[in-house]
């Protein structure tokens, strides 16, 4: 089993930024891609980035390229999400997910840990 437990986030102006943190336990951080998701009101989840666990590439939702940057620390057992010019869209809960097969963090399908989420919220 992996728990995985985000925080970071809050309400911020548009413009603004965030860093959002996720930290795991409970088995070997490394040998899993890490992702981060989102989930607006009304709206399904989605995915918006991703960093392999072997090689360190990192994946983007076109929606936040440019703006948003995951990265890990495995010596700490966290993986980040760097927001920075926030828009009004970008309001949702996120959550951060775990599994050994980065495809399926790319694709969301057949997750196999999920965290419980924290609110980002984008308003003036």
């Amino acid at each position: 089993q992996v728990q995985l437990v985000e925080s970071g986030g809050g309400l911020v102006q548009p413009g603004g930024s965030l860093r959002l943190s996720c930290v795991a336990s409970g088995r070997t951080f490394r040998n899993y891609a890490m992702g981060w998701f989102r989930q607006a009101p009304g709206k399904e989840r989605e995915f918006v980035a991703a960093v392999s666990w072997s090689t360190g590439n990192r994946y983007y939702a076109d929606s936040v390229k440019g703006r948003f940057t995951i990265s890990r620390d495995n010596a700490k057992n966290t993986v980040y999400l760097q927001m920075n010019s926030l828009k009004p869209e970008d309001t949702a809960i996120y959550y951060c997910a775990a599994d050994t097969e980065l495809v399926r963090v790319t694709r969301n399908y057949g997750i196999d840990y999920w965290g419980k989420g924290t609110l980002v919220t984008v308003s003036s």
